[in-house]
C-alpha cells in the first residue's frame, strides 16, 4: 500500500454505478425546479430565484461553487509537494468574509440587480460595464475550461475513465439542470454535491488513517519531512508560498471572487433579506474551513503513505493532480463503491462549479448584453436566458481542450482569477468606497490594471520563477521495489497525446530560460508570487483611477516634479497635491451607489455601544443623592457623616468614641491658638 505494489486496482462496475448515479440526482434536480417553477415564465425569477432563498442552502452553495474538482485535486498534491501551509488560507477566507459582508454585499443587495456589471454603468459609463463584462466572460470561460479538464485527465489515466467521455459527460449535465432549473436547481445541487466532496475526502483520509496506525504517526510523517511549514514568515514577495503571500494575496483574490464574481454574488443578492444574505456568507465560511481542513489533511496522509515511494518521481504518474486518484485506487481498490464516490467527488467540485459559471455567464450576457439594447418581453428574455446557457455550456466543453496548455491547476486557476479578476477588484473598489472617481478614472485604472497584471502574469508564464522562490520540499523513490519497465507501461497506455506544438514550445521555452537569454526582470519583476497578480492590478487600476479622476475631476488640481540629484543619480519626485474648495473635485453621486456608514455592522455595534454607555450615564447623574448609600454598599459612612446625613447637621464631636479620636493636630472649635495643643 506505500507505492511499491506492480499496478492499482481499476474501476469496478460498482464504481461506475456510484459516479453515475451522482450525475442522475443532479440532473433529477434540474427536472424538479422546471416543474416546480414552470409557471414563472421571468428572466429575473429564472437567473436570481425569484429572491427567495434562505442563508443555509445558499451558503453550501457559495462554499461549492469554487471549492471545485482543483480543489478536490490539486490541494493534496499542493500539500505534497510544497507543504501544508496553504492552510492560511483559512485566515484569507475569514478577511474576505468580513470585507465583503461589510462593503460589497450592502451596496449590491441595496441595487437589487441581476447583473453585478450593471452596477459599474449605474456609477460610471456604459464602456466600464462593457469591458467589465467582457473580461468576466473570458475569465470565467478559462477558468472552466481548467475545472472540466483537469479532473477528467488525472482520472482518465488512473482509472482508465475515457477522457472525452468524462469532459462531454460533464458538461452535458451541468447544462441540462442549469437550462431545465435555473439559480435553483444550481443552488441544490450544489448543497448535494459538497455531501458527496466531503464524503470522498472522508473515506480516503480515514481508509489512509486505518492503514498508516491513527491520525498521529500522520502527523509525524508530515513533520518530519518538512511539510508542517507554517513558520514560513518570510517577506519577500518573490517566494512561492510564505505566511503574508498566502494571507495577503489569497485575500485579494478571494474578494475579487466573493465580493465582485457574479457567480457569487447572484447568489447572496438571491435571499430574502440582508441578514439571510450576511448569515449565509459566515455559514459559508465554516464551509469552507472544513473543505480546507480536509484537502491539506488529505495531503499529509498522501505524504505519510507514499513518503518512502514517491509516485510522481518514479513515473507511475505522469501529473502531480494524478497523485490523489492514484492513493484512492491504492488503498480502496479493493472495496467497490469507494473509489467511484471519489471519482464522484472530484466530478461534484466540477459540476457545482462549472453550473455556477453557465448560470452567471448566462445572466450578465442578457443583463450587461441583450437587455439595454432590445426591448424583448420577459418571457422571450427567459427563453433567451435558457438558450444562452445550452450555448455557454457547448462552449465550455470546447474550451476544457485549451486547459492542457496550462500546467499545474492550482497556480493556472489563481493566475486566471488574479490577472483578470485584480482589475476588475480595483474599478469596483473605486466606485463604491471613492466618491471622487469618475468614469474616466474607472476606465483608465481598469485598461491599467489589466495592461499591468498581463504583463507580470505573462512574463512569469515565460520565465518561471527558479526553485529557490517556489522551494519543492524532497521526495524519494528509495523504498519503492517495482521495476523501471512496469512504472512505464502502466501510464504509457494512458498519457494523452500531445499537441503537434507541444515539442516547438517545450523548444521556444529553452531558449527563453537559457541563462544568457534571461531579461533583468525575470528575476525580479516576473518571478513575483503568482498570489501577488490580483493585488498588483487591484492597487495599479484604484492608484490610476483616482489619479486620472484628479486630473479630471470638477475642480483644478496641480502637481510639480521635483528633481533630486543624489550620489550621481537622478529621481523623480512626484508630489501631488489637491486644492480642497467647497468640496474640492468630489463627483456628485448618488448615496445608494456608495458604502454608507449605516451599511455597515461595525457602525451598528458602535452605536449600540455608545446608547449603552449614554444611557448608564444619565441613569447615574439623575440619581438622588441620599439613594448613594443604599446604591453603594461598598462605600459605607462614618458615623458622624451618617448622622450628618440624616439630620442636615456636622457635629465632629459626634461618635468620637467609635472612630477615634480628632487628630490632635487640628482643632474641632474656632481657632484660637491658646486652646490648641500641638505634639512636642
Amino acid at each position: 500500500m506505500s507505492g511499491d505494489s506492480a499496478a492499482v486496482a481499476s474501476f469496478a462496475v460498482t464504481d461506475y454505478v456510484v459516479f453515475a448515479l451522482m450525475l442522475l440526482v443532479s440532473a433529477a434536480v434540474g427536472v424538479y425546479y422546471a416543474w416546480v417553477d414552470r409557471g414563472q415564465g421571468s428572466s429575473g425569477d429564472f437567473l436570481t430565484g425569484g429572491r427567495r432563498l434562505t442563508a443555509l442552502p445558499v451558503s453550501l452553495s457559495l462554499t461549492a461553487s469554487f471549492m471545485s474538482a482543483i480543489t478536490v485535486l490539486s490541494n493534496p498534491a499542493e500539500v505534497y509537494r510544497y507543504g501544508a501551509n496553504i492552510g492560511y488560507y483559512g485566515l484569507s477566507y475569514a478577511m474576505t468574509m468580513v470585507v465583503t459582508s461589510e462593503i460589497f454585499l450592502p451596496v449590491f443587495y441595496r441595487l437589487a440587480i441581476t447583473s453585478t456589471y450593471e452596477y459599474l454603468e449605474l456609477r460610471f459609463s456604459r464602456a466600464t460595464r462593457l469591458l467589465g463584462t467582457v473580461l468576466f466572460i473570458v475569465q470565467t470561460i478559462l477558468y472552466t475550461g481548467v475545472v472540466i479538464y483537469t479532473p477528467a485527465l488525472a482520472l482518465n489515466q488512473v482509472t482508465g475513465m475515457d477522457l472525452w467521455g468524462a469532459v462531454i459527460s460533464t458538461g452535458v449535465v451541468c447544462t441540462f439542470y442549469c437550462t431545465m432549473g435555473g439559480l435553483r436547481a444550481v443552488v441544490w445541487t450544489d448543497v448535494f454535491q459538497l455531501g458527496v466532496m466531503v464524503a470522498g475526502f472522508l473515506s480516503v483520509i480515514i481508509r489512509s488513517v486505518v492503514v498508516q496506525g491513527g491520525i498521529l504517526p500522520v502527523i509525524s510523517d508530515s513533520r518530519d519531512g518538512g511539510r508542517l511549514n507554517f513558520g514560513d514568515f518570510d517577506t519577500s514577495p518573490l517566494r512561492r508560498h510564505t505566511f503574508w503571500t498566502i494571507t495577503v494575496g489569497g485575500t485579494f483574490v478571494w474578494i475579487s471572487i466573493y465580493g465582485i464574481n457574479q457567480a457569487q454574488v447572484q447568489r447572496y443578492v438571491s435571499c430574502k433579506s440582508v441578514t439571510h444574505a450576511r448569515l449565509s456568507l459566515y455559514i459559508n465560511l465554516v464551509g469552507l474551513w472544513s473543505i480546507l481542513l480536509c484537502s491539506v489533511f488529505a495531503g499529509m496522509c498522501l505524504f505519510s503513505v507514499y513518503k518512502k515511494c514517491d509516485p510522481w518521481t518514479a513515473r507511475r504518474v505522469s501529473q502531480p493532480d494524478q497523485l490523489m486518484p492514484y492513493l484512492v485506487m491504492d488503498l480502496l481498490g479493493d472495496y467497490p463503491g469507494l473509489p467511484g464516490l471519489f471519482v464522484a467527488a472530484a466530478f461534484s467540485g466540477s459540476l457545482s462549479t462549472v453550473s455556477s459559471s453557465i448560470s452567471a455567464l448566462a445572466a450578465v450576457t442578457v443583463e450587461d448584453l441583450i437587455k439595454p439594447y432590445t426591448k424583448m418581453s420577459e418571457r422571450h428574455l427567459a427563453w433567451t436566458s435558457k438558450g444562452l446557457s445550452v450555448l455557454y455550456g457547448v462552449l465550455c466543453i470546447g474550451m476544457a481542450g485549451l486547459a492542457s496548455l496550462m500546467g499545474g491547476a492550482l497556480q493556472a486557476v489563481i493566475s486566471i482569477f488574479g490577472i483578470i479578476g485584480g482589475p476588475l477588484l480595483g474599478v469596483f473598489t473605486l466606485g463604491i468606497l471613492c466618491p471622487m472617481a469618475n468614469s474616466k478614472g474607472a476606465l483608465s485604472g481598469l485598461v491599467s490594471g489589466l495592461v499591468v497584471s498581463l504583463w507580470v502574469g505573462i512574463g512569469a508564464q515565460v520565465y518561471p520563477p527558479s526553485p529557490e522562490m517556489s522551494r519543492p520540499l524532497s521526495l524519494t523513490t528509495q523504498g519503492c521495489n517495482f521495476t523501471h519497465a512496469e512504472s512505464l507501461n502502466w501510464t504509457s497506455g494512458a498519457l494523452p497525446t500531445q499537441p503537434a506544438s507541444f515539442s516547438v514550445t517545450v523548444l521556444l521555452m529553452i531558449h527563453f530560460h537559457s541563462p544568457t537569454s534571461r531579461p533583468l526582470l525575470a528575476d525580479s519583476w516576473y518571478a513575483v508570487s503568482y498570489l501577488y497578480f490580483s493585488p498588483i492590478g487591484t492597487i495599479t487600476a484604484v492608484s490610476v483611477g483616482l489619479l486620472v479622476s484628479l486630473l479630471t475631476g470638477t475642480q483644478h488640481a496641480f502637481c510639480c516634479g521635483i528633481y533630486i540629484l543624489t550620489n550621481k543619480q537622478m529621481f523623480l519626485c512626484s508630489y501631488l497635491f489637491a486644492m480642497y474648495v467647497s468640496g474640492g473635485w468630489k463627483q456628485k453621486v448618488v448615496s445608494r451607489l456608495t458604502l454608507m456608514k449605516e451599511d455597515t455592522n461595525l457602525y451598528h455595534l458602535f452605536r449600540l455601544v455608545k446608547d449603552r454607555v449614554s444611557a448608564v450615564a444619565e441613569r447615574q447623574s439623575q440619581m438622588p443623592l441620599t439613594n448613594i448609600r443604599n446604591d453603594c454598599s461598598l462605600c459605607a459612612l462614618p458615623p458622624f457623616l451618617e448622622v450628618a446625613r440624616r439630620t442636615g447637621e456636622l457635629d465632629l464631636a459626634t461618635g468620637r468614641e467609635k472612630s477615634g479620636s480628632t487628630n490632635r493636630a487640628f482643632c474641632d472649635v474656632e481657632l484660637d491658638l491658646t486652646k490648641c495643643s500641638f505634639p512636642t
